[in-house]
């Protein structure tokens, strides 16, 4: 089984991170290919990087396709072109924010979100409307560390456990989920000091592609997420003309 998980943004050190979180829960046999787009932000921290990252991201996907990969993880917590790559790819493809609150319903009552800066907590926020029952999310917490000094802060951490520890006594969550992918790895240190389940959506949506590639279950071409019709594209989108 060989699954691909695409950082929308165009960072590879982030890449290298979101790669080794996702092979550490991988199964026997399941190679894991953490892939950086050729175009795009080198973070995605608002909704006018999000729309620039999603072509990139499809040509990814695209790619991948082509090439033979059972399924595919898109590894920013916004789920950039989430739909737009179902459309495109016969093998299942999940987001990480969507893996993430599935999995936290699946552990408790309810969950708070700690993610980077507050100007992304309204997209969390609609997510959450899409993904889960209303009131499953209980809070989206800002730690306001920009994404790529995830990686070299110090204060990540201490800021992330002080976050969860709040988020846990104001909102009356059950679960923390943690809201970027650059936060892949802090999920069993957070878990540890805080005491209670800390959902990573790295790992997570990893593990729901392997098990629906292992189910059998592809992405449907019935209606909605039908290969797009065929039309032409122009100017710098003209490689993504369909025939």
């Amino acid at each position: 089984m060989r699954i691909r998980v695409v950082n929308p943004n165009t960072t590879a050190s982030m890449t290298r991170l979101i790669e080794a979180s996702a092979r550490a829960v991988a199964g026997p046999g399941v190679v894991v290919e953490g892939v950086t787009p050729a175009m795009g932000p080198v973070s995605i921290e608002s909704h006018y990087d999000e729309a620039l990252a999603v072509p990139g991201l499809l040509a990814e996907v695209i790619a991948g396709e082509r090439s033979g990969a059972d399924g595919h993880v898109i590894a920013c917590f916004g789920d950039p072109g989430l739909d737009a790559a179902r459309e495109v790819a016969a093998g299942p493809v999940v987001g990480i924010a969507e893996a993430a609150m599935h999995a936290a319903m699946l552990a408790g009552r309810g969950f708070s979100v700690i993610t980077t800066l507050g100007r992304t907590a309204g997209r969390a926020h609609d997510l959450a409307q899409r993904y889960v029952p209303a009131g499953g999310c209980r809070g989206v917490h800002a730690c306001e560390i920009p994404v790529l000094e995830l990686e070299s802060d110090p204060a990540v951490l201490p800021r992330v456990v002080a976050l969860a520890r709040q988020a846990l006594e104001s909102d009356g969550s059950d679960v923390i989920v943690l809201g970027c992918a650059g936060m892949a790895a802090l999920g069993a240190e957070v878990s540890k000091r805080v005491g209670v389940p800390v959902i990573d959506g790295v790992t997570a949506a990893t593990l729901l592609v392997q098990s629906l590639v292992t189910l059998g279950v592809h992405t449907s071409k019935r209606n909605e997420y039908a290969l797009p019709r065929p039309k032409r594209y122009t100017g710098a989108l003209a490689a993504f003309g369909t025939t």
